[in-house]
């Protein structure tokens, strides 16, 4: 994750002014034509582990807010940070992880954390076989699909494990070269003794037959601020009212989602999820909402901020720290 930002924050900031001026034009024609504002969202992967998300969406939220939002997936941290320093995006959502990095690699125009969507791991720990009474022990001497070395998902996973004392580089033999969008296949296909999925691969693969859902990642982390909306400096400089009418949107999702039942919840969302049954959604959100994922409000606390960098300094991906008031700011969130 590190070395790609280097290579392309550099290479992507001489284009960004050109590009600017091009994406610009466009907009301003769109919006002639719309009247709402366009505002391109890259996220991190496509879960209904965001499920505020897509309910501003569905709910029509972010257009009350004159926004016209066009939602791509990056599939990675990686992709979505190169999305945003490259201008191909105007807000990243992906764990704060990738803004640290940013910044520690010297980026000028480096990318701020501005409002926070979930408070909990949203991975789980699947297994190949039943286990009732599953205990992390039982990971030690197998094989485990992971995630991307530096990327929040397996920094996570790893902190659960040292809480369990389990050494991540001796104890178990973690599979961590296949691509994100693929893990759950290649688990299905043979691959590993246990995964670690997001949903809704980790029900679907319970629903196949081919795995059993035995631990929550974010049960055992505790409150973490995992996946948080991000844009570059100069975007927020030139952009306030757009990145406060954002946020706007967000919270009346996430309020929505305080008030409102998983059932109702997964009727809003399902055309989000055209591949996955209303019901499957409905009990993903349960286990989401059973472990206290989504956060109340945007709000991005200092503590939050602090804890993600203990994380990374413990998986070793930290080179400096850096200050809450150089990568959040809350003045949306107020």
């Amino acid at each position: 994750m590190k070395k790609k930002v280097r290579m392309f924050c550099s290479l992507f900031m001489s284009l960004v002014l050109l590009s600017a001026v091009t994406v610009l034009s466009g907009c301003e024609n769109s919006g002639v034509r719309s009247g709402l504002e366009k505002v391109r969202l890259n996220e991190v992967a496509h879960s209904i582990f965001y499920a505020p998300q897509y309910v501003a969406i569905e709910k029509g939220y972010f257009k009350e807010e004159g926004i016209d939002l066009e939602l791509t997936t990056g599939f990675g941290a990686d992709k979505t940070t190169t999305a945003l320093i490259s201008n191909e995006a105007d807000i990243g959502f992906m764990g704060p992880e990738g803004t640290i990095y940013l910044y520690n690699e010297g980026c000028e125009d480096y990318a701020v954390n501005f409002a926070q969507l979930t408070q909990r791991a949203g991975n789980f720990v699947v297994s190949r076989e039943k286990k009732d009474d599953f205990q992390w022990e039982d990971l030690k001497g197998k094989e485990i699909i992971g995630g991307r070395p530096g990327g929040m998902p397996e920094m996570v996973f790893e902190y659960v494990l040292k809480k369990h004392s389990i050494d991540p580089s001796k104890d178990v033999k973690l599979v961590q070269n296949i691509d994100f969008a693929n893990t759950s296949g290649a688990f299905v296909g043979g691959t590993g003794d246990y995964t670690v999925e997001f949903e809704p691969s980790a029900t679907l693969i319970e629903e196949q037959g081919a795995g059993y859902v035995v631990a929550s990642v974010g049960t055992e982390s505790g409150y973490v601020p995992y996946t948080a909306y991000c844009a570059t400096k100069s975007y927020l400089k030139d952009h306030k009212d757009t990145l406060q009418a954002f946020t706007r949107a967000i919270e009346k999702g996430q309020k929505f989602v305080k008030e409102h039942s998983a059932a109702e919840i997964a009727e809003v969302i399902a055309p989000q999820f055209k591949d996955t049954d209303v019901k499957t959604i409905e009990k993903i959100l349960k286990r989401y909402m059973e472990q206290d994922t989504f956060k109340e409000n945007t709000y991005f606390e200092e503590d939050s901020f602090n804890l993600i960098q203990d994380i990374l300094e413990q998986a070793g991906e930290l080179e400096k720290r850096v200050s809450y008031e150089e990568l959040v700011t809350t003045e949306f969130s107020k």
